[in-house]
């Protein structure tokens, strides 16, 4: 893992390890103090990946609304928003959902034929600001966004977005919002029938507990970072 990158994964989920009702359809998890937690960490980064379920489930993308949040980054001369990088190894996303008139750059993260001479950066599709081709591994991956100036990155979800991630080790940080609420089904943050994770995930030692804070209507915030020696507590500040 390249250590001038830093992907933290922000979640809520519920008191047994589940993103949605057994039923399925888009989470609702979470209060307003959690919504705030989500803020700080898409103020904190450069970019946000968001896999294509999910948003075909919302159809759109968390945005910061906090207006101190807002004027810190401004101030740092950095936009508004973070850019959000969408990754997705198929198209289908229709130009008429709300994603594509947020207030935001839209990147893509495709495994489509490239459309140009280059074949890392291919021409973006439609609705898209860049396009950029996944490589073989996740690590390869990020390195691409690192070149493209995104070295601070929030990882939103889905579930195989996120797997797919662990699998490559390439995940430094868990945010994860513990919700009083007992869903049941398989719509676990880590899928059930996942192929599995690396076993230096597995150690005890693997994470390491960076804080532990109640929030508003009996929620916890949860922060891990993963214990390597190539992790840079910089690459956090």
């Amino acid at each position: 893992m390249p250590s001038q990158v830093w992907v933290r994964l922000v979640l809520a989920i519920s008191l047994d390890g589940r993103l949605a009702p057994a039923a399925g359809g888009a989470a609702q998890l979470g209060g307003a103090s959690d919504r705030r937690v989500l803020e700080e960490a898409l103020a904190w980064a450069d970019g946000a990946l968001l896999g294509s379920g999910t948003l075909r489930a919302h159809r759109s993308t968390c945005l910061i609304h906090d207006q101190d949040l807002l004027e810190q980054r401004l101030s740092a001369g950095r936009p508004a928003q973070p850019k959000v990088v969408v990754v997705s190894r198929q198209q289908g996303h229709s130009l008429d959902w709300p994603f594509f008139q947020q207030p935001i750059q839209r990147w893509l993260l495709s495994s489509q034929q490239p459309t140009g001479e280059d074949s890392t950066y291919p021409l973006p599709s439609a609705g898209y600001e860049r396009q950029f081709l996944l490589a073989s591994s996740w690590p390869q991956t990020l390195n691409r966004l690192v070149e493209a100036g995104l070295s601070k990155l929030v990882l939103l979800g889905g579930a195989q977005l996120l797997t797919s991630m662990l699998q490559d080790d390439a995940v430094d940080e868990l945010q994860l919002t513990l919700t009083p609420r007992l869903l049941g089904g398989g719509h676990a943050w880590v899928p059930l029938q996942s192929l599995g994770l690396p076993e230096a995930l597995m150690s005890a030692d693997s994470w390491c507990l960076q804080e532990v804070k109640p929030l508003a209507g009996h929620e916890l915030l949860l922060r891990y970072w993963r214990h390597r020696p190539s992790s840079l507590p910089s690459a956090i500040s």
